[in-house]
């Protein structure tokens, strides 16, 4: 779906299913800034089927980059420009660390339509969240199974396009990226389940509880 036709949707209420917060945004967990918001319904995720995380990595096709020596954490003011990030090339379009905007502006944890300032976001992984990213030009299909995915797991989770990177699907957390070359080889829907488990809330400079988490987390995802 184009992206246009996906802000109209998200910015046009429509059909939530009952869901009166369909994108889960939780403004206690840190700020919008005006970032339109991903209101559409999910397809819910069948059960887990891989459980181990490198396995299921290597299955889809997906490159796991575990641990990042890069720790560079400097508050910035908001508003600040995100600064170029200083790590490895193969991850500099999803950076899972680097200077980043001051709690508590940090990006709120929330189902996006459009990509977050890298900065802003960066601040949430600090906070021990995790992101999901997906390429703009993925098929409706396989997006609103990620989005599916979110809605079983979205406390302490962001999930957006990301029009840059040269990867389908990435998830990441503070010093550990996940980046799939395609959607359709391997199941990415367990292996984002199976990275969510092993990071979130494991890593970061900020404490997680400084920012209230509100629904199920990646540990337990609804089966």
């Amino acid at each position: 779906m184009a992206l246009t036709a996906l802000l109209l949707a998200g910015c046009g209420g429509g059909d939530d299913g009952g869901d009166s917060n369909p994108s889960h945004v939780n403004e206690e967990t840190g700020e919008v800034h005006g970032v339109p918001l991903d209101e559409r319904v999910g397809t819910p995720p069948p059960p887990a089927q891989k459980t181990n995380l490198a396995k299921a990595a290597e299955e889809a096709d997906c490159y796991l980059f575990p641990k990042f020596k890069g720790n560079f954490h400097k508050h910035l003011p908001p508003g600040t420009p995100s600064p170029e990030f200083k790590g490895p090339s193969l991850v500099s379009t999803v950076p899972p660390y680097g200077d980043h905007v001051e709690p508590p502006h940090q990006q709120a944890d929330g189902a996006y339509l459009v990509k977050p300032e890298t900065s802003d976001y960066l601040g949430s992984l600090d906070h021990g969240r995790i992101t999901i990213q997906y390429a703009p030009d993925l098929d409706e299909e396989a997006q609103l199974a990620l989005k599916g995915l979110y809605d079983t797991m979205y406390g302490g989770t962001l999930i957006f396009p990301n029009q840059v990177m040269p990867y389908a699907v990435a998830a990441t957390a503070w010093q550990a990226v996940l980046g799939c070359t395609t959607y359709g080889q391997g199941d990415v829907i367990d292996v984002i389940r199976a990275f969510g488990k092993a990071y979130w809330g494991k890593r970061g400079n900020d404490p997680l509880e400084a920012a209230k988490i509100v629904g199920p987390t990646p540990r337990n995802p609804a089966d």
